[in-house]
């Protein structure tokens, strides 16, 4: 699972800025209109639109953004047609990535995924060549403010948590799928900041890279991140905190 808990931990810093929170309303938004298209406008009758708005408000999204979203998805306000897809691959090192994609035009995102494994030493992948590693599980991110690590589990042992993994800003708690909304009204019962709350692919295995590899695998991860088709990247990628560093 430090996989996922690394790249996490790089998406909270490239969130930083207004331009990348902006971004990542923007993927919230199409998540929280494919869900609402597919299963309905009401949180309370659709498990993934709820937790679609609930990841919304971790990121203090605003609510008018989050009310239009769910309109394009039901139809009440015109919107674009768009697409679920999901596509794998290898990126340097051997390392395994899961693409998960929300775009209007298929065949543009194919070529774009596509050309970005190719310029940086990665290759796509058929469909279950990577997944057969990875686990759908819950993945919720908690600001530290001055709280331990044996704090935020102290929070989450009685609600089904199964790990928790501190990165360099935020906690990140693993879970079952079932036991979401379990794990995330304790947390917010114990006071903890929630940063981000959503349905991960958390790897069963990791591959430790460091050195050139590494910082390869780093760019191929930031490039597919920072494509607008791109909703998540996940990946079995694994790098020691001391070489992290050393990268910057």
């Amino acid at each position: 699972m430090a996989g996922h808990s690394k790249w996490a931990n790089i998406k909270h810093r490239k969130a930083a800025t207004d331009a990348k929170r902006g971004k990542a309303f923007t993927k919230i938004a199409k998540e929280i209109t494919v869900a609402a298209r597919l299963g309905g406008g009401d949180p309370s009758a659709n498990p993934r639109l709820r937790i679609a708005v609930q990841a919304g408000r971790a990121m203090n999204m605003p609510g008018e953004n989050i009310k239009r979203a769910i309109q394009k998805g039901t139809g009440e306000l015109e919107g674009q047609q768009l697409e679920e897809m999901t596509f794998e691959g290898y990126g340097p090192g051997g390392i395994g990535v899961l693409i998960e994609c929300v775009s209007d035009n298929r065949n543009r995102t194919v070529a774009d995924v596509r050309l970005i494994f190719t310029k940086n030493g990665g290759s796509m992948a058929e469909a279950g060549a990577v997944a057969w590693n990875f686990q759908r599980r819950s993945a919720i991110s908690v600001g530290k403010g001055g709280r331990s690590e044996e704090d935020v589990m102290t929070a989450v042992m009685d609600a089904g948590a199964e790990d928790v993994r501190e990165g360099e800003e935020a906690f990140e708690v693993i879970a079952p799928v079932e036991s979401f909304d379990a794990v995330r009204t304790a947390l917010e019962a114990a006071g903890f900041d929630l940063t981000e709350a959503t349905l991960a692919w958390v790897p069963t295995t990791t591959l430790e890279l460091s050195g050139s590899d590494a910082a390869a695998a780093l760019k191929l991860l930031d490039m597919l991140d920072d494509n607008d088709d791109v909703q998540q990247v996940y990946t079995n990628l694994e790098i020691a905190d001391e070489e992290m560093a050393r990268l910057g």
